[in-house]
Formats: C-alpha cells, structure tokens, sequence
C-alpha cells in the first residue's frame, strides 16, 4: 500500500463523513416538526422512549448526535434520567440503519434487477435528481430532499473510494497478520474503541470495517469484537458533551457509557465461551458487508435486550457513582447542544416563550388588583416576575439569533422570527405590570384617592384588559386563531375606552371634583393599559401571520380586518360589553 492508496483512503473517509452529515442535517430539516412531535411523546413510557430514540436516530444518522441532545435534554429539565435511559438504548438500535444501507455496496449478481440495487448501479441517477432540485428549485423543501440525496449519493461514493483504496490489501502478508492478532476479542475490543473515539462516529467506524471487509481477511472472529469495541468508542462524545453540565446531565452520559460497556463485557464474554466450546466454523470464514450489517444489529438488540429489564439498577448505579450535591446554576433553560439539532431547540424556544408569556401575564393581572387591594408583598413579586421576563427575553434574544444564523428550513426561520418579535411585546407587558403597580403604589404613599367614577371606570377598563390577556394567551400558548381573530377588535375598543376616560377625567378635574396631582398618576395607568392591549394585538396578529415579514405587522393587519364583517360584530359585541356607565349602548 503506497502514499496514494493511503491518501485515497483517507479521501473516501472524509467524503464518508461529510456525507453522512449533509445527509443527516438535510433529513433533519426535512423532518421538522415530524421530529418534535415525536419527541413530544417521550414521556409515554418505555417503549415510547426506545422508539423514540431509534427513529431520531435513524432520522439523523447518528446515535453520538442522539445521545448529546439527550445530555441536553436532561441538562434543561426537559428529561427524566429514567428516560434519557430508555432513549439511549433505542438510539444505539437506530443507529443500525447505516451499515445496513452501506452492505449494499456488496451486492454481486448478475440478475440485472438485482444488480439495480448495488449503489454503483442507482447513486449517479440520485445524484442527477439531487443536484437537478438543490440548484433549480426555489422551494426549501425540495432543496432539502436534494441535499439528503446529495449527502448519501457522497457518503456511497466515500465508501466505494475507501473500499478500492484497500482492495489490494488483502494480499499483503502483515494485513493478513493484522487481523489474525485482532483475533484476540480483547485487542479487537480496543481497536474498535479507539477507531470510533477518534472519528467521533459508530457509523463511520462500522462502514470503515466494512470496506476493510471488502478485501477479504477480516473473519468473523475479529469482526465481532471490534464491532463491540465500537460501542463502547462511540461514548466519547457524549462524555466530553456532559463537561459543565448539572449531574443528571453527567448521569445520562455516564449511562450510555454504562450501558455499552456492561453490555459488550455480557456478550464478549458469551463469545468467547462459544468460540472456546463450539470453535463454530462461522467465525473463521471472512465477513462480507451484509453480515457485518447483520452482526452489528444483533449486538444491539442483545444488548437492550439485556440491559432493558435493568433501566432501574443502571439509574441507581449512576446516581451512585454521580451522588447530589449542591450546585450553582442548575438546569439550563436553553441549552447550546440542542442547536445540533435545529427543530428540537427551536420546541424548546417555544417552551420558554411560554413561560415568559405566562410570568409577564401573570404579573399583569396582579398589578389590576393593586387599585382596589394595596399589598407591598405583592407589588414585591411583580418586581421578581418582571426580572425573570427580562432573563427569559435576553436568553431566548440570544438562543433564536444563533439559532437563526444556523441551515435552517423556510417554516422554522418564520418561527424564530415571530418568536423573536413575540418576546419583546411580552417583556413589555411584565414592565407596564410593575409601571402600574408603582402608580397605584404612589396614589398610596401621597394618600390620594380616585373617585368614585373613576373606580368604576376602571373597573371596565381592568376587565377589558383581563380579557384580552387571556385571549392573548390561548392564541399563543393554545394556537387558537379564533381568539387571535378577537384580539384586535377589543384592542381597539380599549382604545376607545382609554380616550372616553381621558375626556371624562378631564371634566371631573374642571368640575373640581379630581385633584391634578391624581389627574397625572390616573394618565400614566390609561396609558400602560392601553400600551399592554397594543402588545397584545401585535402578539395575536404574529400568531395569524406566521412568517409574515412585515415588521409593523399590527398596523397591516388593523387595516386588513377593519372592513371585515366579522370584525365589526366582534367589535359591537366588545363595544357593548365594556361600556362605561351612563354611556348610551345602541
């Protein structure tokens, strides 16, 4: 073997690897929201969790990509260890698929249909179709099924390269000896392990066994033992991805590390039994492509198999080995090893978008009560809530842009922007919360009143606002376009409200029956009130107008719905509903 074959080797092995994460990135992608509902279902049960972690597998091509978004998972408080546990082992199953599609290239027949189906034979027609739709489609989705055939069409021609770059080794006499020594299941444990650590890629690692297979001198006997040897390698990026991580994080990636290595010593050690009792004639025969396929599926389905019933022991053995203790920080609300995975981080987002969303209308309806009901304990937690939306805006800022600036499709860029312009209106409610609760913390330290006219008023005005807040909310956190469709026209309703109670406060200050001193405190709470009905139309209007890119989206949309016929009986109906007292209704 020259420097040319060694450098071809090394070319297949890169085009292998690029391949491979093309493909798995354009299938992500693809995927979407497919892929988060079904994480959505993690918590169903055991099985849910194994399937769970076989298909993301299967999706994305990778069990150490897998096992990392699970480490983050369980870092944000998204997972239970116990199910961290259960989607590891259904992730070391799907990660399966790969070797599968890679014994293809084994295929010798001289049927023609059958012949169809050896990659040499269909590859150069995906690639024609692949690059046809990446470069003359507009459309993402096409784009993306382009770049999946792309990546496999330059995963298949990595492993042909690789495979012809070592095809004249297997007459070489230390090739030969190479793998007689990795005939000791000890030696070949350790080679696959440190072959898979370093590629970072179980996968990798299995389609290079398969290419050296191709040459003719690797036995099953060896085979097997580096194919365990690859599990255990395959941990490496897991366990560096748990590095600054809370324990349960440590614990998921101490688990996949426990698991492989429990379940390559269970079924190593039944190896060597049968090879030293049986001497099966099996193992001395060269392995093809198919049966390192065949053998690598088989070692993982023994291995849940085995470890399945144990999931209780293998938590216990980890919350050993990693006992609690007190630490800064905690969970991480957002945290970066889901940007792996974009459509996963972005479920995130939305999840704490929700919080924010709740926290700020929350904050909101306490500050209403302060008019009536003054409570410095109260007005204290509005300050708190009012901060942790701050914290929640900054953190989901920081989170979508980077996000944002990763290959993304076309539907979830328009949920980050509209994520993006949603925060903002949010933050803002919980200031005008703490704004309000400092007006009517003022009217009580200057011991004013508002009269009784004015009570009542605002009575209407709070429960106005009470509503819009909770029709907000479902539009947001329910996806309720009918109650985005009911935002607008009692925003505007508000408005008017806001003005009839200018004027008549104006009348009662010229009639002397309100100090000017109230008269200033009473224009700020209209004005934060009337603020926090803005935000709310420009959340409810982003809500209809998913990926709309006009940024003034509330005017755009005032001005499409105000000639409506059902805006004008949405509005009437709001209309007479909060009328203020003595206003005539017809």
């Amino acid at each position: 073997m020259d420097i040319f074959q060694v450098l071809t080797l090394i070319g297949g092995l890169s085009l292998f690897l690029f391949g491979m994460s093309i493909m798995g990135q354009s299938l992500e992608r693809r995927a979407g929201r497919k892929l988060r509902t079904i994480l959505g279902k993690l918590t169903t049960g055991k099985a849910a969790g194994l399937f769970t972690g076989l298909v993301v597998t299967a999706v994305i091509q990778s069990s150490s990509a897998t096992t990392v978004m699970v480490v983050g998972f369980v870092n944000s408080g998204l997972m239970t260890l116990r199910q961290a546990i259960h989607v590891i082992m259904g992730a070391n199953v799907g990660t399966t698929v790969t070797a599968w599609i890679l014994s293809l290239s084994g295929i010798d027949s001289g049927n023609l249909f059958v012949g169809l189906l050896k990659p040499s034979s269909f590859v150069p027609v995906l690639s024609l179709v692949g690059i046809v739709l990446y470069l003359f489609c507009k459309d993402t989705k096409k784009k993306d099924t382009g770049m999946i055939l792309l990546g496999f069409a330059t995963l298949m021609f990595g492993m042909e390269t690789m495979s012809g770059s070592v095809r004249g080794l297997g007459d070489l006499p230390w090739f030969q000896n190479l793998f007689l020594l990795f005939r000791n299941p000890l030696l070949g444990v350790l080679a696959g392990a440190a072959v898979t650590a370093v590629l970072q890629s179980s996968s990798a690692s299995v389609g290079l066994l398969q290419a050296l297979a191709a040459t003719g001198q690797v036995s099953y006997s060896a085979a097997i033992p580096i194919i365990m040897g690859q599990n255990i390698g395959t941990c490496v990026t897991a366990l560096l991805s748990s590095v600054g991580t809370n324990q349960n994080a440590k614990r998921a990636a101490l688990v996949h590390l426990s698991f492989n290595v429990i379940g390559s010593a269970v079924w190593l050690a039944v190896f060597c039994l049968v090879r030293a009792l049986f001497a099966p004639i099996f193992f001395g025969e060269a392995a093809t492509l198919l049966g390192i396929a065949v053998i690598h599926t088989v070692f993982n389905v023994l291995c849940t198999v085995l470890m399945l019933p144990l999931t209780g022991l293998l938590e216990a053995m980890t919350m050993k080995l990693i006992p609690e203790k007190s630490q800064k920080g905690g969970e991480s609300e957002l945290d970066e090893r889901l940007l792996s995975t974009p459509s996963i981080a972005l479920q995130r987002c939305q999840d704490v978008a929700g919080a924010l969303a709740n926290t700020a209308m929350d904050a909101l309806r306490e500050s209403l009560t302060l008019a009536e009901n003054w409570d410095p304990a109260l007005a204290e937690r509005i300050h708190k809530q009012e901060a942790l939306t701050d914290h929640y805006e900054d953190i989901l800022s920081t989170y979508l842009l980077r996000l944002s600036a990763r290959q993304i499709s076309q539907e979830d860029s328009a949920e980050a922007a509209k994520l993006l312009k949603i925060i903002g209106d949010l933050e803002r409610i919980a200031d005008h919360s703490v704004h309000l609760a400092e007006s009517f913390g003022e009217l009580r330290e200057k011991d004013l009143t508002l009269t009784r006219e004015a009570r009542g008023e605002y009575a209407v005005l709070s429960g106005a606002i009470g509503e819009i807040l909770s029709l907000t909310a479902s539009a947001f956190l329910e996806g309720d376009a009918s109650a985005a469709q009911s935002v607008e026209p009692l925003e505007q309703v508000i408005d008017i409200l806001k003005e009839k109670m200018r004027t008549c406060h104006i009348l009662r200050m010229q009639e002397g029956k309100c100090s000017v001193s109230v008269g200033f405190i009473w224009s700020d709470i209209l004005t934060d009130l009337s603020r926090v009905s803005d935000h709310c139309s420009n959340i409810a209007g982003c809500m209809l107008e998913i990926g709309a890119p006009n940024l003034n989206l509330h005017e755009s949309l005032r001005e499409t719905r105000s000639g409506s016929p059902d805006f004008r009986v949405r509005f009437e109906e709001y209309r007479l509903k909060y009328a203020l007292t003595g206003e005539i209704k017809t």
